[in-house]
């Protein structure tokens, strides 16, 4: 499943799916710009990735579209679920702070911020 140009593999697999040899870029990465239309040349500039490397997952991506369209779904469809689970975990956070009483101690700078934050509100 390489690339192979001048006996050198451009396209490896490595625990973070298809990447670019001596990259962290992945081809998935590259799908994310392919699929808004951006222009190549846009694409390799901001992906930091010379020409050669950028034709190679083109021409990867190309000759192996379904395998990489059906990685790129999956990929994408566990960054919506890893979002979903962290967006609840914060969530869950954040009510388990405000429901926390405030420490002893705290109640004249605890209005003081109260104070402040209505003299904000009240401004905007």
């Amino acid at each position: 499943m390489t690339l192979v140009s001048n006996e050198q593999a451009v396209i490896i697999r490595t625990e973070r799916g298809l990447t670019i040899a001596g990259t962290r870029i992945t081809l998935y990465d590259v799908m994310d710009y392919l699929k808004e239309e951006y222009p190549q040349k846009f694409i390799g500039t901001m992906l930091s990735i010379t020409d050669k490397q950028l034709i190679a997952a083109l021409s990867y991506i190309d000759a192996h579209r379904v395998e990489v369209e059906t990685e790129y779904q999956n990929v994408l469809k566990e960054a919506e679920e890893l979002q979903q689970y962290y967006k609840q975990e914060n969530h869950n956070l954040i009510t388990k702070i405000t429901t926390k009483p405030p420490e002893p101690g705290t109640e004249e700078i605890r209005a003081k911020l109260i104070a402040e934050r209505a003299k904000f509100e009240s401004q905007t």
